[in-house]
């Protein structure tokens, strides 16, 4: 039923993630604020969609639902619980969803903040960064399925990749995402501001901190990849490989 849940949670994200970057940008063409304001609600109800469905997928690894592909994959029931939280990502289509996760996640706190930026730049920045999530959430239901079943499911799963059973796995790629996905947002900035006709100073100054806030996150997290590529795999180099 969880994983149900999920996957259905995920498909609602997609249907707003479109209407929110698409039905925003043409009310502001036509002058209809009232629709056009609806990218607020909407982006907000997309991360809580998005936030279920993630929530559902590390539930079903801290439960070994070994009837999902990607648990039976990349866990085993034996395994501790820092590596069943981390296992959620430590795969291709669970790292998708963290990528959809943070991306939701910017989105929601524009739409919940943005206090002082200009109505119109706030609701196109807030259609276009909806735009690149609906594709990313479009290529995780139709090609990357995390919630995909077996059936019969095993009795138990592969496990973890043993150079991922590390604590670095769930320190690395979150923070490392945080980083390339907040920069995101300033593509979405640039974007809305090229549709305004709008790239001035008060542009910049609200962009300014999300681009900051990406590349400290950026920064920490390449810190941190190269520190465990450097313990775990001793090539006696910081800068040679990627876990994920």
């Amino acid at each position: 039923m969880i994983n149900e849940l999920g996957h259905f949670a995920l498909v609602l994200a997609f249907v707003l993630s479109v209407l929110a970057g698409t039905l925003p940008l043409f009310a502001l063409r036509r002058g209809w604020h009232g629709l056009a304001h609806l990218a607020v609600p909407a982006t907000i109800m997309i991360a809580a969609f998005v936030f279920i469905a993630f929530a559902a997928l590390i539930s079903a690894f801290l439960a070994s639902d070994f009837s999902l592909a990607l648990v039976a994959s990349h866990s085993h029931s034996a395994k501790p619980l820092i590596y069943k939280i981390s296992g959620t990502w430590g795969n291709h289509e669970g790292s998708l969803l963290l990528w959809i996760v943070i991306l939701a996640l910017f989105g929601a706190l524009l739409a919940m903040g943005g206090r002082g930026m200009a109505w119109a730049l706030k609701i196109r920045t807030l259609a276009v960064q909806a735009l690149i999530s609906a594709g990313f959430l479009a290529f995780s239901l139709f090609t990357s399925n995390p919630f995909a079943r077996l059936d019969p499911p095993p009795v138990d799963g592969r496990g973890l990749n043993p150079i991922l059973q590390d604590p670095g796995l769930a320190l690395h790629p979150p923070t490392l995402y945080l980083g390339y996905v907040g920069l995101s947002m300033a593509f979405a900035f640039a974007v809305a501001g090229l549709i305004e006709g709008r790239i001035d100073r008060d542009w910049a100054r609200h962009m300014r901190p999300w681009v900051t806030a990406a590349w400290c996150a950026l920064t920490i997290g390449i810190a941190l990849g190269s520190w465990w590529a450097y313990y775990e795999l001793g090539w006696g180099g910081w800068w040679f490989w990627d876990p994920v």
